[in-house]
């Protein structure tokens, strides 16, 4: 641990700047055991940054998106020391806002149902209908991927800035390569790089593959080291591929009539038939170039190619349209359930709730007399 700090919102109290009174603070303000009292969010420095450049990316990043929303925020900041430097950050954050009077806030809020005049509605306990209300927004799922976002956005302001948006890498033939050092929070998938991600190791299994034990977490990332080297191997073939095929002249390219004039061979080998429905298929094809004014076989191929990207389209609309028409019926088909079944109902929510659960009891079962024959 080579840094700790706390930083509070203007309006919180001083003596929370000591660590034990603003976290027995927190935990005192609470009503249940099990309540939630910090949140927690681990990010990872560049170590490309010195450690005091790396303290003020951080203090910057915390009081931006966490300090000045209204949230206490206790930064320790990691730097193990190693072969393999690891710089990281821990930030606990409280979860109730500070008035400002300096006390807690609430973490939410009752508000009233009302009913289509605007009345409230009066429940059979007595009491009002209510939903609960969170009167801060730090714990809507967007937020995770807003603060990701925002990390991977002042990273790369700080590492521009002090001359690291670029690094040398040496490429699979040896050569030295200049590429781009700016960080994405998306994943692999959603940027559209072919590459497959690793685990995460964490402190134990890193400690034993240091000291030379080899772990399953090791294990799995050096097969998908392996993957990825043969990934980045096949594409480069592929390229070299490609560069040497566009760089090849066309001999004979086809024509038209090359197409629509069948081998003679396989022509003489024709049945009467099969040389009347290759007639056919040739004059549909000829009745296609003429309609559309196709002259040569570069607008013919953009035709057709046309032509397949708008059938996928319309099939993306029809699938689109049956998944809306099955859940329309679903839905028709609970309206009359709901119609079937709303008297039943009704009656249900008219009973007090004892009456509700109330067991029913078994008919008593009639005895025949026994005849005496």
């Amino acid at each position: 641990m080579v840094h700790t700090e706390i930083l509070l919102p203007d309006h919180a109290p001083i003596e929370y700047q000591d660590r034990a009174v603003l976290w027995n603070a927190v935990e005192k303000c609470e009503r249940y055991k099990t309540a939630q009292l910090a949140r927690e969010i681990e990010i990872s420095l560049p170590v490309e940054l010195s450690r005091e450049q790396n303290i003020i990316l951080a203090r910057e990043y915390v009081q931006k998106h966490f300090v000045d929303k209204g949230m206490c925020a206790d930064l320790c900041i990691h730097d193990p020391k190693g072969d393999n430097p690891n710089p990281h950050a821990h930030i606990m954050l409280t979860m109730r806002p500070i008035e400002e009077d300096g006390t807690w806030g609430a973490k939410s809020k009752s508000e009233h149902i009302l009913d289509d005049n605007g009345e409230r509605i009066k429940l059979s306990n007595g009491n009002w209908k209510s939903v609960k209300v969170p009167t801060v927004d730090w714990n809507e799922q967007t937020k995770a991927e807003e603060w990701r976002c925002a990390w991977a956005d002042i990273l790369n302001e700080h590492l521009e800035k002090h001359g690291h948006a670029e690094k040398a890498v040496r490429s699979a033939d040896g050569k030295m390569l200049t590429i781009s050092n700016k960080v994405d929070h998306r994943s692999y998938e959603r940027q559209g790089v072919d590459k497959v991600p690793t685990i995460h190791m964490g402190v134990a299994a890193s400690q034993m593959e240091k000291k030379g034990i080899r772990t399953d977490k090791g294990n799995r990332n050096r097969e998908i080291a392996d993957i990825n080297k043969e990934i980045r191997q096949t594409k480069a073939r592929i390229k070299k591929v490609k560069t040497w095929l566009y760089a090849q002249p066309i001999i004979n390219p086809p024509t038209f009539l090359s197409i629509m004039q069948p081998v003679a061979d396989v022509k003489n080998q024709q049945s009467k038939w099969q040389k009347i429905a290759d007639l056919k298929t040739r004059a549909k094809l000829l009745v296609f170039l003429q309609e559309n004014n196709i002259t040569d076989m570069e607008h013919f191929v953009n035709k057709v190619t046309k032509i397949n990207e708008d059938l996928l389209a319309v099939s993306d609309e029809i699938k689109k349209a049956d998944r809306r028409i099955e859940a329309l019926a679903t839905h028709l088909g609970h309206c009359e359930n709901r119609k079937q079944h709303k008297a039943v109902y009704d009656k249900y929510k008219s009973l007090t709730p004892k009456k509700r659960y109330c067991r029913h009891e078994q008919p008593k079962p009639i005895h025949k007399e026994k005849s005496c024959c």
